[in-house]
């Protein structure tokens, strides 16, 4: 009788091992393949046939609007209708401002034959604000009439030049690897199963999240649309070169989209942001916050879209924020990224929206 109990306790003993090694082996490797092995994903060829030819002058103003109360800084302009439609159209002659832009504080300044950037400081809410204002200025069109659009100034590009699961890199670095001059995070695709990927009129990932994306369209104008109404292919179709899935929207129609309550996942109420605005086909501004640091507390997602309206965007729209955050112009970090919340560092990302140097 004693000899069957032992014989059983030690079956039950080996047993226990046995299991409890094969789960701690699964765990760890399901914890490696979701946060650390890379994986190269191939690519769906779906590509936008879209092909929208703009020609672009300089010349008058757009009014002034006025700014809520707190902000330091300078201030864009914008005509907004009634919310109606949530795509900030695009025309074939545009008129742009190339004015210097004044500010508290100018961090720097980039031109060439076809744009302007004037990158500046803000101060709100306890919270350094980074503003990049982008112009499409001047006749771009070259000698066979081939018009320099809106829609080429804005590019998206992945880490590694690799579209995959946990494919990163710091968005300084491949930046400098796409001669970018202005560059901040994107949506960090890869952390995510699910929500479209389209870049550069390529389809990768057409999986609904069920998020509210953004599409950047061929003609440089901005649609703000939900992955419940509208498929991948769909917004491919209608002319969609790169699709954003993070959100949400900020500001459709220059007014503010989100309530004062609202955040993102397990965001905290205050964070580091990062957001891209359109004001004007032509005219674009690229935003990050600093946070989670004695400097600088961060923004709500309300304070957030109050500050891109503030702007004079018509479109705005939230990227990956907290220790995602970060902005490059020029060969260097302008934010002060804090990573995992307690150093200032950069985070490793999948993937950028950037302005290239002229070639």
């Amino acid at each position: 009788m004693k000899s069957s109990t032992l014989t059983a306790n030690l079956s039950n003993w080996k047993f226990n091992i046995i299991f409890y090694a094969t789960l701690t082996i699964f765990t760890g490797y399901a914890l490696l393949d979701t946060f650390v092995i890379p994986k190269k994903y191939s690519t769906d060829t779906k590509r936008s046939q879209v092909t929208v030819k703009e020609v672009v002058n300089t010349g008058a103003k757009s009014e002034s609007r006025k700014r809520p109360e707190g902000f330091s800084g300078p201030h864009g302009s914008s005509k907004h209708e009634s919310r109606t439609a949530s795509t900030t159209s695009a025309t074939a002659d545009v008129t742009t401002t190339i004015d210097t832009v004044s500010s508290d504080t100018v961090l720097g300044t980039y031109s060439d034959s076809v744009k302007t950037i004037t990158v500046s400081e803000y101060r709100a809410n306890d919270t350094s604000i980074y503003v990049a204002d982008v112009r499409l200025v001047g006749d771009a069109t070259t000698e066979d009439s081939e018009a320099y659009t809106s829609r080429d100034l804005i590019k998206t590009a992945f880490a590694e030049d690799t579209y995959g699961k946990n494919v990163k890199a710091e968005t300084s670095v491949t930046a400098e690897e796409n001669n970018a001059v202005l560059a901040i995070n994107g949506d960090f695709y890869g952390a995510q199963n699910e929500g479209y990927v389209i870049r550069n009129g390529v389809l990768y990932r057409s999986t609904s999240g069920g998020n509210e994306d953004l599409a950047i369209l061929t003609d440089g104008s901005f649609k703000i649309f939900s992955e419940d109404e509208v498929s991948a292919e769909e917004i491919l179709s209608e002319g969609a070169s790169d699709v954003l899935s993070f959100g949400p929207g900020l500001v459709i129609d220059g007014e503010i989209a989100v309530t004062k309550d609202e955040e993102v996942g397990k965001a905290m109420a205050s964070n580091p942001r990062t957001a891209i605005g359109i004001l004007e086909t032509g005219h674009y501004v690229f935003v990050v916050t600093d946070g989670r640091t004695d400097e600088s507390t961060g923004l709500t997602l309300y304070q957030l879209a109050e500050f891109m309206e503030s702007l004079g965007c018509t479109t705005a729209y939230n990227l990956d924020g907290g220790g995602s955050s970060t902005m490059y112009f020029n060969g260097q970090v302008i934010n002060k990224p804090t990573t995992g919340g307690n150093r200032i560092s950069e985070r490793s990302v999948s993937d950028i929206v950037y302005i290239a140097k002229q070639n």
